[in-house]
């Protein structure tokens, strides 16, 4: 028993390294004090958004669902946040319901299977925790890939209208009309809240905290400094529109270059779960030594730690802050 805990618990340090690894460098860490220090000299846009935050906190309806899983969840707040960036409609509900089919399904087919109970109680709970965070992670990827992509050509849209007299709440309409995807929702959704009353501030504060990305940020900033400071704001939000269309460019050029780092990580990392797997496919009772034998948990825990060092090492190798 002890030998398997031992494992269990040397996995559960691996799969943590890994995520550390995979995630690469803190840049949004740098990027948010930066933000935030500007938002500090700059405007009450911070003090707008903590007191909108205080009165979603406050006011905010949950379902049954929403309750009791927002109990058994941490840190519901950011778990809501994830799921509002991925422009669906699910619910910390549904996202815990979720979980527990994915973990139930996983636990069920590793015991029909004849896995030990423990082995298949962690898989179902690694299974289960894991899965529905990578799904939501890369529809959130995916939807901010597209507003990013999109975002110079809907301030280019901004800057025309602006130079052709429109006031800018009207051109955030006509950018929300025009451009489609997620730039033209976000844009739809601050010409709303305008419409019924919210400062422009307020609105584009509330935009920038839910999609979370530096790019919005910046564009934020760059209107709240232009009210306080005054000047010519289309031709500053046209040199926005120029600064980020070439810090896209280095960002594939620095993707484009690592790729093959890359590529060959995830091929190294995974050959050796893979060959696991179809061993145990193959002849599952001589597989199963790794959970009997404590020499060759030893071995295992081992190799499995090497390998996330070196997952790690590679990881911040090819990971660059722009």
């Amino acid at each position: 028993m002890l030998p398997l805990l031992l494992l269990i618990v040397g996995s559960v340090m691996t799969l943590g390294l890994l995520a550390v690894a995979l995630a690469g460098p803190s840049t949004g860490r740098a990027q948010n004090r930066r933000l935030a220090a500007v938002r500090e000299r700059h405007g009450d846009i911070a003090v707008v958004a903590e007191a909108r935050a205080r009165r979603v906190a406050t006011s905010q309806q949950a379902s049954r669902a929403d309750q009791a899983f927002g109990r058994l969840l941490p840190n519901r707040a950011l778990l809501a946040k994830r799921l509002a960036m991925t422009g669906k409609t699910w619910t910390v509900g549904g996202y815990g319901m979720a979980s527990a089919g994915v973990m139930a399904a996983v636990l069920l087919l590793l015991l029909f299977k004849g896995a030990p109970l423990l082995l298949a109680m962690f898989l179902g709970i690694a299974a289960g925790a894991g899965l529905p965070h990578f799904v939501v992670g890369k529809l959130i990827k995916k939807r901010v890939g597209k507003f990013t992509a999109k975002f110079p050509d809907a301030i280019e849209l901004l800057v025309r209208g602006l130079r052709s007299g429109l006031p800018i709440s009207e051109t955030m309409g006509v950018v929300g009309a025009e451009v489609d995807g997620p730039v033209g929702e976000e844009f739809r959704a601050v010409a709303d809240k305008m419409k019924i009353g919210r400062t422009m501030d307020a609105a584009l504060q509330e935009t920038a905290d839910r999609l979370g990305t530096p790019e919005f940020q910046f564009f934020v900033i760059t209107i709240a400094i232009q009210r306080e400071t005054g000047g010519n704001l289309a031709e500053t939000l046209a040199n926005l529109a120029e600064v980020l269309r070439k810090r896209g460019q280095m960002k594939l050029k620095i993707r484009a270059m690592s790729s093959e780092s890359k590529a060959s990580a995830y091929i190294i990392g995974s050959l050796p779960f893979t060959v696991f797997g179809l061993i145990w496919m193959i002849n599952g009772t001589y597989m199963q030594s790794f959970f009997i034998d404590q020499r060759l948990m030893v071995i295992g825990m081992g190799g499995m730690l090497w390998m996330a060092i070196g997952a790690f090492i590679m990881a911040k190798m090819i990971n660059f802050e722009i």
